[in-house]
């Protein structure tokens, strides 16, 4: 029997939305305020889908617990209040937009967690923004 569990999680980060092979005018007209030089930052909403097999033994898909401690220590910890172009080696070439923010998340929880296990990660950058993967 197949069924998901749903963990979320927050996390503050700052970017820069920037492709160094445009000039700045290029990086405005894509990005908008976005390509700021001195950055902006987002409140982000992160929410994890796990989707496998119930272990009817435990009659649990995922330790919770575990689940917790894992997005605490391999996402909350590694992304909060750090400016995601500067501080994390992911983005040193790749532009930091939500999408691939949630693709790099999404990795990271892979190596993580059981290959049996279906991982969906959403990532709000507003309330109103947020992207899926996989879609």
């Amino acid at each position: 029997m197949r069924i998901s569990v749903f963990r979320t999680a927050h996390f503050n980060a700052a970017h820069r939305l920037f492709n160094k092979n445009w000039s700045q005018e290029e990086n405005t007209v894509v990005f908008g305020i976005c390509s700021s030089p001195n950055f902006h930052g987002h409140n982000y909403e992160l929410e994890v889908k796990v989707t496998g097999e119930l272990n009817e033994e435990s009659g649990m898909l995922i330790d919770l617990k575990k689940l917790k401690t894992i997005i605490s220590e391999h996402v909350e910890t590694k992304f909060d209040h750090k400016n995601l172009n500067m501080d994390l080696p992911e983005f040193q070439n790749l532009i930091p937009t939500a999408e691939n923010i949630c693709i790099t998340i999404w990795n990271i929880l892979r190596n993580q967690l059981d290959l049996s296990l279906d991982i969906t990660v959403r990532l709000y950058e507003t309330p109103r923004n947020f992207v899926e993967y996989p879609a």
